[in-house]
């Protein structure tokens, strides 16, 4: 009988250190982050005679923790950019879904950019528009 059972533990521990070596990988990989811009970007748009005005709540999708440090280091330079191409855009461009769907490329691609001329590689994979209120 204590032969079975040491066999048993024989064959059970490496397949237990396996197990948990697996895990450890897995936690390794760099997990995708959600950064979003606090507070929220508040701007008028538009020309004419009245102010048009819009909230926009934005999030930042990076993988890893470092992406994460340097976007919210480059925060200031990123919020500029989204406030100036905000503001340049026309009742039309913020109006419907398509629209708003151009206006969020748009955006993700300016941020990348800024972030390439800063950092080298565009860091942020992706922008979402949590809340986009136009009035």
């Amino acid at each position: 009988m204590n032969n079975r059972i040491a066999l048993l533990l024989a064959l059970i521990l490496p397949l237990t250190a396996l197990a948990s070596g697996g895990e450890e990988e897995k936690s390794a990989e760099p997990k995708v982050a959600y950064y979003s811009l606090v507070p929220a970007l508040v701007g008028n748009f538009g020309s004419g005679p009245k102010l048009k005005f819009y909230k926009a709540d934005i999030a930042l999708r990076v993988t890893g923790s470092e992406a994460e440090e340097k976007v919210e280091h480059h925060e200031p330079l990123i919020r500029n950019q989204l406030v100036m191409l905000f503001s340049q855009q026309s009742d039309a461009n913020m109006g419907d879904e398509a629209a708003k769907e151009q206006l969020r490329q748009e955006a993700l691609r300016q941020v990348q950019e800024v972030l390439t001329q800063e950092e080298g590689k565009p860091i942020v994979e992706d922008l979402l528009f949590n809340n986009l209120i136009i009035q």
